[in-house]
């Protein structure tokens, strides 16, 4: 070997090494640049899938169905609660007919007991007549006894009606003082029900148009992220490039050292080197201009998720609505709770009317009772009175006295039967106004209390999880935030690496100047090496600056590859580099 071709020949290789050992650099900068850069938009993928999730539970919390079952129990529970004045007055109106029957029959009572002390003070005369005749002593005393057993039963009755028309009494005051407060509180409550059900019905409405609306941004980025982790692809290929231009100048090393390459004088082994050094170098400038534009792109979309982010926090507030303290479902529950207290009203209402209604019913069956026994004691007096009135007849004058008195006795006792009648059409009055009182004792009350404890119970499990999910969204659309300001700082590839890569390229179109060497008399190590080079690669475009730099493979024995169409996108440059 010459001495000008052991100096070409080490030229050659410290060339190469160099330049190997800075694209090697390149190569492990871009590698691990666009690893971070994958994992970081993975992680923005991961946290994006989260805030998705939490919008998803959103939505569906305020459309499902038991939310809109407890707005409707609510609206139901409302016009019971404003029919609440009117059936009080329907109450008040029947405790008025049971006191006003009860105070008919009190001059029938009256009547009744005044009776009953001329009937006695008849049997007393009967008595005293009678004394001289020993067959009507007996009689005196037995109908004097009857007598006194209706007066009993007489004051029984009159007792047993004041206590009930005193009962009355106190369930009409009662029931005044409900019927005041009912004035004085259920209108304020039904509008504050009703506006608070307005309230949240609107809130849900608005909260479900700004969920939808945070949903299509982080789906947007969603989207965005996937096509950025898709443009990374450029990484790839920028390191798959890098390694073929290393392998083309590695092959170049060995075929200079090959014997092929040892035959070739030096100026030979110089123009080999020219010819490779260009097709490295044009690779290189093609491939920076790639990645260069590539790169920002991927940068201009990474950018544009800041303003995406912005506007999901700003949603994210307009969501909270200002924090839990000021949640319209909060303000929902405190009105219901406050209707709570007017139910409780309501159920004491309710348990005074029906026991007004149970204690007038038995009352009146027990009166009813009672002008039953004063009737039979009335017929007791009546047939012993004219079974006097017929043995006075045949005593002649001297049963004509006691047959006088027998006589009245009949006569004050038929007003017994007067009265009872009387009683009788009052009680008749007064279980009827029972009844009445007894079908609307109940009335708007029933099931109310526990339509509105499970309304509330059901609106704070709903505001719960509401504010779970929106802590959870806020707590997510932050770490949104956060991972896309890291990701922007990850992948602005433009820096350090395009100047990297830029610079390798610049070195290599140096060293290869600005002619290209003629591959005359090179034929033979020209076409093996470039055949050899040509099979590395897997991108098309490598194929076209190769055929551009080394048009005439088919001299050397490699087949001529058709020229590839033009790339018109990026979406379609990443296709064909999967080729």
């Amino acid at each position: 070997m010459t001495q000008n071709a052991a100096i070409a020949r080490h030229h050659d290789h410290g060339t190469s090494s160099r330049i190997s050992d800075k694209l090697e650099a390149a190569r492990s900068k871009v590698e691990q640049r666009f690893l971070e850069g994958g994992n970081v938009l993975l992680s923005v993928m991961d946290v994006l899938n989260r805030l998705l999730a939490s919008l998803d539970n959103i939505s569906r919390s305020l459309e499902t169905g038991s939310a809109n079952d407890t707005m409707a129990d609510l609206l139901a529970t409302v016009k019971n609660l404003s029919d609440l004045p009117d059936i009080q007055a329907s109450r008040q109106t029947h405790l008025s007919a049971l006191a006003e029957a009860g105070s008919g029959m009190r001059s029938h009572v009256e009547d009744m007991q005044e009776t009953m002390r001329y009937l006695q003070t008849f049997a007393v005369t009967v008595k005293i007549t009678g004394a001289g005749l020993p067959e009507f002593s007996g009689f005196a005393e037995e109908i004097l006894e009857r007598i006194r057993s209706g007066t009993a039963e007489v004051k029984s009755f009159a007792d047993q009606l004041a206590a009930l028309e005193k009962e009355l009494g106190v369930a009409r005051s009662f029931g005044s003082d409900i019927s005041k407060q009912y004035a004085q509180t259920v209108p304020d409550v039904v509008r504050a029900l009703e506006k608070d059900a307005r309230t949240i019905t609107e809130n849900r409405a608005k909260l479900g148009v700004i969920a939808r609306e945070v949903s299509v941004l982080a789906r947007g980025i969603q989207s965005k992220v996937a096509t950025t982790l898709s443009a990374l692809q450029i990484g790839d290929i920028t390191r798959q490039r890098i390694e073929h231009v290393q392998a083309s100048l590695s092959m170049l090393d060995d075929s200079l050292d090959s014997q092929e390459g040892r035959a070739l004088s030096g100026a030979e082994r110089e123009r080999l080197s020219n010819l490779i050094h260009h097709l490295c170098a044009a690779q290189l400038v093609e491939m920076v201009e790639d990645f260069q534009r590539d790169s920002r792109n991927v940068v201009q979309t990474i950018a544009s998720f800041g303003g995406d982010t912005q506007e999901i926090l700003n949603l994210r507030s307009q969501m909270q609505g200002g924090g839990s303290e000021d949640n319209f479902m909060r303000a929902l529950e405190d009105s219901v709770t406050k209707a709570l207290g007017i139910v409780k009203q309501v159920e004491a209402a309710s348990l005074k009317a029906d026991a007004v209604s149970q204690s007038t019913a038995s009352t009146a069956s027990r009166l009813l009772e009672g002008i039953g026994n004063i009737r039979g004691v009335k017929m007791d007096i009546h047939y012993m009175a004219l079974n006097t009135n017929l043995r006075c007849s045949r005593l002649g004058e001297e049963g004509r006295s006691i047959n006088v008195v027998t006589g009245e006795l009949r006569i004050f006792a038929a007003k017994l039967d007067e009265s009872a009648d009387h009683i009788v059409d009052g009680l008749s009055r007064l279980d009827k106004a029972a009844d009445a009182m007894n079908a609307t004792a109940s009335s708007g009350s029933q099931g109310l209390g526990e339509r509105l404890n499970g309304a509330v119970s059901n609106i704070r499990d709903t505001a719960n999880a509401m504010e779970g999910e929106l802590a959870a969204l806020s707590e997510h659309g932050r770490e949104v935030a956060t991972q896309i300001s890291l990701m922007i700082a990850k992948l602005d590839f433009q820096h350090d690496l395009g100047e990297i890569l830029s610079t390798c390229a610049d070195e290599l179109c140096t060293i290869a100047g600005s002619e290209i060497a003629s591959t005359e008399g090179l034929d033979a190590v020209l076409g093996g090496l470039s055949q050899r080079i040509f099979k590395t690669y897997t991108m098309v475009q490598e194929r076209n600056v190769h055929n551009a730099v080394i048009p005439q493979m088919e001299a050397f024995g490699t087949p001529a590859v058709a020229p590839a169409k033009e790339v018109q996108s990026d979406e379609d440059l990443f296709e064909d580099a999967l080729f």
